[in-house]
């Protein structure tokens, strides 16, 4: 298949991170002859979120794979119903339905990280310990970075999202799911929820809450099984 009939494949990232937490994925995706675009959004607004993925939509080629690391499950969630993409892939994520927040998942099934965050000028920072949590499975150096990099989103974020019908892509659009099984992050019973309720297929991995950083060649299979999945489809 010529690199031009490939689908382009968009990362959306969670909180405390921007897309370069996708850095270890990308370069084997591009080698397979994919256009690859990490989405970067604010995480000031959940709307201003989606609006930016969509003006990136824009800037590349269709048909779509989108990816969503994390809250960025909510965010492939909305933009996702945009004609141009043709399938879904969730990484430890968040997927809201109707009116659910992303606040509502997360207190069905709370997680260790969250004793490791302080909010401090309109923001929820992560405290250097909660690397432990989010990304624990890697090296001390790693984790020291992601830490250094980590980018704070406004404090509310999660409670923002109350989606309506139309605008919930996982109802009309394949969806695979990355579930990491040793998550402190999105624990693994909400990724086992949300991953069963939209339908997923569902691949499973002994990881933190960045099988992305931590296990990439599992992250890289799954997607380029979606792909695979929707050329053939």
């Amino acid at each position: 298949m010529s690199t031009a009939s490939k689908p382009t494949i968009v990362f959306c990232h969670g909180i405390w991170a921007d897309g370069s937490c996708f850095s270890k994925v990308i370069p084997a995706l591009q080698a397979d002859g994919h256009e690859v675009i990490a989405v970067q959004y604010g995480l000031d607004s959940f709307e201003e979120d989606v609006a930016t993925v969509k003006r990136t939509l824009n800037r590349v080629g269709s048909p779509v794979v989108l990816v969503g690391h994390s809250y960025g499950g909510a965010t492939i969630t909305a933009a996702g119903v945009d004609e141009r993409v043709i399938g879904l892939v969730y990484v430890a994520a968040v997927a809201p339905d109707v009116g659910e927040t992303v606040q509502d998942q997360l207190d069905k099934y709370p997680s260790d990280i969250f004793s490791r965050v302080e909010v401090a000028d309109g923001r929820a920072w992560m405290l250097p310990n909660g690397t432990e949590f989010f990304a624990g499975d890697l090296s001390a150096e790693e984790q020291k970075l992601v830490w250094a990099t980590h980018y704070a989103p406004v404090f509310d974020l999660f409670h923002q999202q109350k989606l309506s019908a139309d605008r919930i892509a996982w109802k009309s659009k394949p969806s695979w799911y990355v579930l990491a099984t040793k998550d402190h992050t999105v624990h693994p019973d909400l990724q086992r929820w949300v991953s069963k309720r939209m339908g997923a297929t569902v691949t499973e991995v002994a990881s933190s809450h960045v099988p992305m950083l931590s296990q990439p060649a599992v992250v890289i299979d799954v997607i380029r099984k979606a792909v695979a999945a929707v050329q053939n489809g």
